[in-house]
Formats: structure tokens, C-alpha cells, sequence
């Protein structure tokens, strides 16, 4: 995971972008003071060298009926089927986040639940048969702070 130099005007391009994804690159560039066909290259430019991850919609899990979001600390009972674990998790759909981790825990997995009697479906019936020793789950009640990092100037 290298580290790209940003210059000045792609710090500015990517604060502008991070908060508004939508924001329409002419806005950009005159907010940058820079040409749409500049900010177009630029856009380019921080997207191959994968700082920019392209742009999506955001889904708000509980607005389609998930209701419950948790936390899972799982230890393998072997923990060489690492890859084999991951590629199973790939394809639990609940599974939004997946972690290598220090510490305790062999992965760290953030699921989203229809409520709490899906949540014990999950972990009983997909999560155990993965080769578990046993989990730990924590469920969030409410996300406080759930943000973009910031572009620092240095």
C-alpha cells in the first residue's frame, strides 16, 4: 500500500469530491480556478493510481429492513483456512466487512442483520459450519460517526 504526493490541487479536487460525489466536474474546476478537461485528467490520474475508488450510491441498511448491524470477532479452529474462511464469507451477503486483524481474533466481520432472530440465523447456521472455535459479537445500536477520512494539508 504505497503512498501517492497529492499536490495541492488534487487535495482540493478529492475534498471536493469527497462531499459530493455528484458534484458535476466543471463545478470543480471552477472551484479549483482549473479547466473541466484538467479536472477530468486529474480524476483519471488519483483513480488509476487507486485513490479515488470510483463513486456509488449508499444504501442505508435500515431503511431496506436491516435493523440489527454487528460486529463478529471470529476464531478458527484452524487458522491456516484463512482463504478458504474469506471465500466463504464472500458469499454470505451479510457480510459487509471483512478484517485481518492483531490481537485475539483471526477476522473481524461487520454484518448487517434483518433483526436479532436473523443475526443468531447467521451465526448459527452460515458463520459456524465455516470451521469456527466460536465468535464474539458485539451489535451496534447506533452509528455516531460515520465519515470520510479528511484530506490534511500538510
Amino acid at each position: 500500500m504505497g503512498q501517492h504526493q497529492l499536490d495541492s490541487l488534487d487535495k482540493k479536487i478529492l475534498k471536493l469530491v469527497a462531499e459530493d460525489a455528484r458534484i458535476p466536474f466543471l463545478e470543480v474546476a471552477r472551484a479549483c480556478n482549473v479547466s473541466g478537461a484538467a479536472i477530468h485528467q486529474r480524476i483519471q490520474k488519483l483513480t488509476s493510481l487507486g485513490v479515488l475508488k470510483g463513486s456509488q450510491f449508499i444504501i442505508d441498511p435500515e431503511k431496506i429492513g436491516y435493523e440489527t448491524c454487528a460486529y463478529i470477532g471470529l476464531y478458527l479452529k484452524d487458522p491456516e483456512s484463512f482463504d478458504g474462511v474469506v471465500e466463504e464469507l464472500k458469499k454470505i451477503p451479510e457480510v459487509v466487512e471483512c478484517h485481518y486483524t492483531t490481537g485475539g481474533y483471526d477476522l473481524f466481520i461487520k454484518i448487517y442483520a434483518l433483526n436479532n432472530r436473523h443475526l443468531l440465523n447467521i451465526i448459527h447456521d452460515k458463520l459456524q459450519p465455516l470451521g469456527l472455535a466460536r465468535s464474539e459479537t458485539i451489535v451496534a445500536f447506533n452509528a455516531v460517526i460515520d465519515r470520510q477520512l479528511p484530506i490534511l494539508d500538510e
